[in-house]
């Protein structure tokens, strides 16, 4: 893979496959049983729901999106239901021009400010950790080392959670839902990609992971995305066993791709005595989760 993704490309198969998710009586048409051809909707059904010509559809279908309005995303995005995530992800694609005025370069090394630093060491019985650009493991505390493992001894361009869910199976083993896990992994990175489609080290990534792991290569296919949000995860930690942890993603105001990221139990729960185990046992801990 070059050193960008092509955003053509990438908008003619984020439309078409979102199309095809769609049925005529999802959106209120009928279906006179003709036999179709391919899965969903047609071009000319969509056209017609977002109030457009099918040739002007079938034009931004087919990448050609420079000249298109925000007002016409927006009834392109209600017409395939688009959820939020979505409706961004194709406004990054196609890029209003007012909107690729406003796009900067993607930048390389991602600094984290001293007062995050500060607060991230301050928590000590909670994991946490601030991700980046490309899904990046910038900085973390002493208990996301006990949850996750050592990360301070991986490369730093190991530092990755695409890279470490899908080609470091102690990973697999760690999340008892792991195709969850890698689904969302791949959605957050498509997203990225969308607002970042000439990022060199992005599509280097997207690249390796995917010659090496198959089943990135058939996530990608699905051009799904979702933003980090919050959730639960169950784990399986090799020294304390199962745990059911709540995670929470806060954007950065300063810095919207940045996020920090906690873990935390429910309180009393067998959970929260396995967080409190892995806080006593420390660095010994850490130790414990290959890397």
């Amino acid at each position: 893979m070059d050193g960008q993704l092509d955003r053509r490309a990438e908008l003619s198969e984020f439309l078409r496959t979102r199309r095809a998710r769609l049925k005529p009586q999802d959106v209120g048409l009928r279906s006179f049983g003709r036999q179709r051809r391919v899965p969903g909707l047609r071009r000319e059904e969509l056209a017609q729901l977002a109030g457009v010509s099918v040739a002007y559809y079938t034009r931004l279908e087919q990448g050609n999106g420079q000249n298109v309005s925000a007002e016409v995303l927006d009834a392109i995005a209600r017409a395939l239901r688009l959820t939020d995530a979505e409706h961004e992800h194709l406004t990054h694609l196609a890029k209003p021009k007012q909107q690729r005025r406003r796009a900067g370069a993607p930048r390389g090394k991602q600094p984290v400010r001293v007062a995050l630093l500060q607060l991230l060491e301050s928590i000590e019985a909670v994991p946490a950790y601030v991700s980046g650009r490309r899904s990046e493991i910038l900085v973390w505390n002493r208990m996301a080392a006990a949850l996750f493992g050592d990360w301070g001894k991986l490369p730093a361009a190991e530092r990755n959670w695409a890279r470490l869910v899908f080609l470091n199976p102690d990973y697999r083993e760690l999340f008892v839902d792991w195709e969850q896990k890698a689904y969302d992994m791949v959605s957050f990175l498509r997203m990225d990609a969308g607002r970042h489609p000439d990022d060199p080290r992005l599509s280097a990534l997207v690249g390796e992971l995917s010659v090496k792991s198959e089943e990135f290569r058939r996530l990608w296919a699905t051009h799904d995305v979702k933003e980090k949000s919050y959730g639960v995860k169950r784990m399986r930690h090799p020294l304390v066993g199962d745990l059911t942890l709540s995670f929470e993603t806060f954007r950065l105001v300063d810095d919207d791709e940045q996020a920090f990221v906690t873990y935390h139990a429910e309180p009393g729960s067998p959970s929260a005595d396995g967080l409190r185990l892995l806080a006593s046992w420390g660095t010994d801990a850490a130790a414990s989760v290959p890397t």
